[in-house]
Parts: structure tokens; C-alpha cells; sequence
């Protein structure tokens, strides 16, 4: 996985409990105290009067395995369930967290193995490297407030170092790949033209972009592995992230990359895969799927056809016309109002008169001439590939949050889609290669390895 690709799925996981933070100085469920500031007597700035939660000794940091002399410890397994259980708004069942306890353990089995690998080889990754890319994570989730992560992590059970673990797993697993397997990987000409050849003859088909977690099942564990997977698409339903999820427990070679296959055609899928993904909808989460080897959830991220226009990436002119009520207005005072604004929108001729609608209605018109289609709701985006210019879409909203509409001012469609280039035609294929000499290695490494389990 590249830095770039690593950066954004760690900015994916983390970002549930993140967003609400950049919002508010203090995490959400954590009451604001005032520390004691730090003095001679007091290096700590410690508070004179705190309680203690919980019996449990902090200092009793009990090892969960032993990898080739490397202790993992119960604080690091709990430190990493609560990075990834935070990307759930949905409460974990007991057995559902002991589930997702034995996966961390093997992620961090396996990240040990990558840092050994990379040192073993001198090519252990600096703690510069490690700072900057934390910082860049930072930077994404808290703009200008970047310190504020250590703040989130911590409130959240998890801690800095965690996450820093976790990025020098991937940096040294970047550097070992780039030295033992990319430089090896070959891909000729014939390949490529072969691939584009192909392209070009299925132009107009359907491609399907999906999600999926994928568990292996045998005969004797088939049942467990239904309703491991019954557990998951529960949590998933009740907001969990599917990144998140298909990275701790598929074992799909997607799983590095959250799950995601990229654009594939349905004749590329199993049988009862391309069944159930062809009469999906775009955000539609279905499954256990039973496929050959195991099961699998499904998730439709996006659908196109092959070497076309995708209609999404309209550049739109657009104006938003809004109304906001009173704190205290009633249903019939916000149901007139509403229907005031609707005999308004009707006498609209063109955008222009939208900009009347402050001085008749008291309302607001934002304007923004460079928004694509696809950045909008999903909802709305269907409603407003429709409009002519000078339309509206239907009001929406709520008395709570205010209720708009969105007008058509103009709109610039996209050229069709030119036939992807030799370069990026090779790219694709050697990456997809370098991920299967990567799993083989990674397994040479296992094989290799003296683990001791507790």
C-alpha cells in the first residue's frame, strides 16, 4: 500500500470520533476540567482531588504473544479495538469485541513481523518518518490544530503511540515491498494492449465498484462464520465504518485497501456476487453471500459504464435559496411558511430573481459555480442531473435546520471518457501483481517467525 493510500484508510477509520471533536474543544462525553498548572512541587500539574476508575493496576501490562522476542501486551490490543470500535456509533456486544480483540491481535502479529523484516534488513524506518506522516493525519482530521489527535486518542482509550505503531508497520512494509518484490514484477507490452484491446470491445458495459468483506468458511466452522458475519453487517447497518470493518476482519486481498475491488464487470464475480451486485444500488449493503471458499458482504460504492461519461461529474452552477425559522415556531406557523416559500419558488423566471428572495422572504442565496454533481447528497443528485436551468429541486430540510432549495444556473457536462492510457493500464496490473507476491511473502514471514501465544 502506498503512503498516500495508507494515509487516507487511517484518516477513514478514525474519522467518526474525529469530526465531532473538530467541533467542540473537548471530546464528546468527557466533562471539561481544569488541570493544575505545573510547578516545581508539581512537574505533572497532577489535580489535588481525581478519582480513580477501576481496579485494575495500569502498570500490569500482561502479554498477549511473544513475537520472535516482541512482547504485545494487552494495552496494545485494547489501545487498537478502541481506534477501530470508535468508527461505531453502534454498542459492541461482548462477543462481538472478543472477535475483533483475536483480529487485532493477528494485525499486530503481522505488523511486528513487517518492523522485524525492515530492521532486519537496515531498513528500519526513522521516527522522523513515522512524526510526519502522524502529523499529516493530523492535519487532515484538525486543520490547523494538529495536537488536538493526541487530545481525541486518548479520550477515546486508544493513544498516540497506537496509531504511530501502526504507521511504522505500513512504512516498512512500503520499503520492504519496493526492495524484495516491485522491482521484480514485469509486465510487458503485449499485457497492456491486450488489456486495452479489451476495454475498448466492452465500451458502454457496466462496471461495478464494491465493498467487501470476505470470511473463509469450511464445513466444520460454517455456521460460526454465518453468524460471525451476521454480527458484522448488524454493526455495519447500525453505522459502523466498512472500512474499518473489512480491514480487522476480511480475508480478502482487498482488505488493505478497506475492502474496496475498484471497477470490475460482473463476469469477474462468482456467480451469486454478480447476482446480488446487479441489482444493487449505489450505498446498498447486502449479505452473507455465499460464494465458493466462504462468504461475503457486499457493499455498491459506485456503478459506471466502461469508457463513458459518467454524468456525475457534471460541473454545476448552482444557487441555494434558504429559509430558517424561530427556535419556537409551531407546525402550523413552519407548514405556512413553507408553502409561502413554495409560491415564491414558483414565480421564479430565472436565477437572477433568485436574489429577490432576500428582500420578499428574508431568506439566504448562496452561490457556487464550481460544485460537481457527484459532491452532492446522494439523494438530490439524481434531482438535479434532471432540472433545465432555471429549476428548482423540491424544498428540503427541516424547521430545526432550515429548509432550501437548490436552482440550476448552468451546467457544463463532462467530454466522454477516453480510453485509459498504456501507463495506467500497466500501473494496474503491476500492482495487483505486487499484492499477490506481498500475501505470499507476508506468509513467508509467518512461517518463519517463532510466536508464542498466552
Amino acid at each position: 500500500m502506498t503512503l498516500k493510500a495508507f494515509s487516507k484508510t487511517c484518516a477513514t477509520v478514525v474519522a467518526a470520533g474525529l469530526v465531532g471533536l473538530a467541533a467542540s474543544s473537548v471530546p464528546s462525553g468527557v466533562s471539561a476540567q481544569t488541570a493544575a498548572v505545573p510547578t516545581s512541587d508539581n512537574p505533572f500539574g497532577l489535580p489535588q482531588d481525581f478519582t480513580i476508575y477501576g481496579a485494575d493496576n495500569p502498570n500490569e501490562r500482561s502479554a498477549t504473544a511473544v513475537v520472535n522476542g516482541f512482547v504485545i501486551t494487552g494495552t496494545d490490543i485494547d489501545q487498537r479495538v478502541n481506534l477501530v470500535t470508535n468508527a461505531s456509533e453502534a454498542e459492541v456486544s461482548e462477543q462481538e469485541l472478543q472477535r475483533l480483540r483475536m483480529q487485532v491481535l493477528r494485525n499486530l502479529i503481522d505488523e511486528t513481523l513487517k518492523i522485524q523484516a525492515a530492521d532486519g534488513l537496515e531498513m528500519t524506518v526513522e521516527r522522523d518518518a513515522i512524526e510526519q506522516t502522524y502529523q499529516q493525519l493530523a492535519a487532515q482530521n484538525f486543520g490547523q490544530n494538529p495536537e488536538r489527535m493526541d487530545e481525541y486518542l486518548r479520550s477515546i482509550g486508544s493513544s498516540p503511540n497506537a496509531l504511530k505503531r501502526q504507521i511504522e508497520g505500513e512504512l516498512a512494509w512500503e520499503r520492504l515491498l519496493r526492495r524484495n518484490i516491485t522491482p521484480f514484477i514485469n509486465v510487458s507490452a503485449e499485457e497492456v494492449n491486450d488489456v486495452l484491446a479489451r476495454l475498448e470491445a466492452s465500451r458502454g458495459t457496466e462496471e461495478y465498484r464494491l465493498g467487501e468483506i470476505y470470511m473463509n468458511a469450511t464445513q466444520e466452522n460454517r455456521e460460526q462464520v454465518i453468524r460471525n458475519m451476521q454480527q458484522i453487517m448488524d454493526q455495519l447497518q447500525a453505522g459502523g465504518s466498512f472500512v474499518a470493518y473489512a480491514r480487522q476482519y476480511s480475508d480478502a486481498s482487498t482488505r488493505v485497501v478497506g475492502g474496496d475491488t475498484g471497477f470490475l464487470r460482473l463476469a469477474a464475480l462468482p456467480r451469486q456476487m454478480a447476482e446480488a451486485a446487479s441489482i444493487m444500488q449505489p450505498g446498498q449493503l447486502v449479505g452473507p453471500i455465499e460464494i465458493p471458499g466462504g462468504f461475503t458482504i457486499l457493499y455498491l460504492i459506485e456503478r459506471r459504464q466502461v469508457l463513458t461519461a459518467d454524468p456525475r461529474d457534471a460541473l454545476l452552477n448552482l444557487k441555494q435559496i434558504a429559509i430558517s425559522f424561530e427556535p419556537d415556531v409551531t407546525e402550523a406557523e413552519a407548514n405556512a411558511k413553507i408553502e409561502e416559500f413554495g409560491i415564491f419558488l414558483q414565480s421564479l423566471r430565472s436565477c437572477a430573481d433568485a436574489d429577490t428572495a432576500t428582500a420578499v422572504l428574508g431568506a439566504t442565496v448562496v452561490a457556487n459555480d464550481q460544485i460537481q454533481a457527484r459532491q452532492l447528497p446522494e439523494q438530490l443528485q439524481n434531482i438535479v442531473l434532471n432540472l433545465q436551468v432555471g429549476q428548482t429541486t423540491p424544498p428540503f430540510g427541516s424547521p430545526q435546520d432550515g429548509v432550501r432549495v437548490l436552482m440550476l444556473c448552468g451546467r457544463d457536462d463532462p467530454e466522454d471518457a477516453g480510453s485509459p492510457t498504456f501507463q495506467s493500464v500497466m500501473n494496474s496490473i503491476e500492482e495487483e501483481r505486487i499484492n499477490k507476491r506481498a500475501q505470499r511473502y507476508l506468509r513467508d514471514l509467518r512461517n518463519d517467525a517463532y510466536i508464542e501465544y498466552n
